[in-house]
């Protein structure tokens, strides 16, 4: 059954959507969840990932390793962590790119609009709460 009027339903066109989408749109899908000390601090379960945050791998070859985020690459959905690198067979270090959905925000770099979109997504829960 259809939701929502304006977005369609069809497989085809939503994927479409989500990797023909523009770069402001990419910052949002490519969102990272928070640690359960941060869940439970700010009341807020996930963020869009940016360049300073501080990041443990959940999932791949990579798991139980943490660093902070060197680059956000909205082209190609990836993100790269400090120490998390790949030796090329001419001896090159390249940094490995990790999916945001496989890492957990540990420490997060704050600023006024940070703050701002934290406070707003925490008065969101508070009021479906009630």
């Amino acid at each position: 059954m259809k939701v929502k009027a304006t977005v369609s339903s069809t497989a085809r066109k939503a994927r479409k959507a989500h990797f023909n989408a523009p770069s402001h749109l990419r910052q949002k899908i490519m969102s990272a969840t928070l640690s359960k000390e941060l869940r439970a601090k700010y009341n807020v379960r996930s963020i869009p990932i940016r360049r300073d945050d501080e990041v443990m791998v959940m999932r791949g070859q990579f798991k139980e390793r943490d660093g902070k985020v060197t680059q956000v690459y909205r082209k190609k959905w990836r993100i790269h962590i400090e120490r998390i690198t790949r030796d090329k067979v001419n001896g090159q270090t390249v940094p490995v790119g990790i999916h945001p959905s496989k890492v957990v925000i540990t420490k997060i770099k704050l600023d006024k609009d940070r703050k701002a979109l934290l406070d707003r997504k925490n008065k969101a829960t508070k009021s479906k709460d009630a």
